[in-house]
């Protein structure tokens, strides 16, 4: 199994049915292989981008399960499996393990902001019970939780998925010892990869998958800084969008233009606008076309 931790690795939506009443695990199969095609270095279902909090518990688990099944060992797969009790954690991300995760990636408790000491016991509690690298989700938007380099690194994690959007600190965990920084905040890719950070947990990879792994390839592998500027010039309109929207209604809607059966978003999420979805389209449009040109 290829490293969990390298390369462009999508942000799964979470495709439902037509009512939004139950995972469409066709279309879901299908998402999946259309990446893995694109080539893709992972894939990471039931995170933000995936509506987590409107899963039941047992699509939580169905969720991994028919990832895991349709990626047949091409990529690993970092399962989301943060809740908000630390049973319900250490469950989700022992039905990962079994069902074949390479990985878990695991936000804090997102009611109460922890303190350290139960942030410690709570991942703890989850190391002690699976043999699977933990990711940190950073997502102190919604957790209300900011560690410090040093407290990242006393954590049981293999590494960290930064939504925090402070290059600041990211830069200070790239330039020491870790723990190893995945980028999760979109418009800061470009400058993260340039920095040499190995690896993305990217919404727009689900979107354009080919383009966002063409700029990894070029900022990391062929080290060509004209061609990767030129291209995220035509990537960053589109990430900028996403995140002054709602950020899983727009991924979802993007997949959906990209011809993604995707059904729609779950309440209390509203699908976008007219008027979002037009300038979404114009967007994607020009990102294609150029790359086509």
């Amino acid at each position: 199994m290829p490293d969990p931790f390298h390369g462009v690795l999508p942000a799964l939506i979470t495709p439902f049915t037509d009512d939004g009443d139950a995972i469409d695990t066709r279309a879901l199969s299908a998402i999946v292989d259309r990446l893995i095609a694109a080539g893709v270095g992972g894939l990471v279902p039931g995170g933000s981008t995936g509506e987590f909090t409107t899963l039941t518990n047992a699509e939580r688990r169905e969720l991994v399960e028919v990832t895991v099944e349709a990626a047949a060992d091409r990529v690993p797969v970092v399962a989301g499996t943060g809740a908000l009790s630390t049973r319900e954690t250490v469950e989700l991300s022992r039905h990962a393990e079994g069902a074949g995760a390479a990985s878990v990636m695991i936000v804090p408790p997102f009611y109460d902001a922890l303190s350290w000491r139960e942030l410690l016991a709570h991942y703890t509690a989850v190391a002690d019970t699976i043999d699977i690298p933990i990711m940190y989700y950073n997502l102190p938007s919604a957790s209300g939780v900011t560690l410090t380099a040093a407290q990242l690194r006393e954590l049981p994690v293999a590494c960290l998925k930064d939504t925090g959007g402070d290059a600041v600190a990211a830069a200070e965990l790239i330039q020491t010892d870790g723990p190893t920084l995945l980028n999760g905040w979109d418009t800061l890719t470009f400058a993260a990869l340039a920095a040499g950070v190995r690896a993305v947990v990217w919404g727009a990879a689900s979107i354009l998958p080919e383009h966002c792994v063409e700029l990894h390839r070029l900022l990391i592998d062929d080290i060509d800084l004209p061609a990767a500027r030129e291209l995220w010039a035509r990537l960053w309109p589109v990430c900028q969008f996403l995140e002054g929207e709602s950020y899983p209604a727009a991924v979802k809607a993007a997949c959906r233009l990209a011809g993604d059966r995707t059904g729609p978003v779950r309440p209390p999420l509203l699908p976008l606008d007219d008027a979002a979805t037009d300038e979404l389209t114009a967007l994607l449009d020009q990102a294609t076309l150029a790359q086509t040109a």
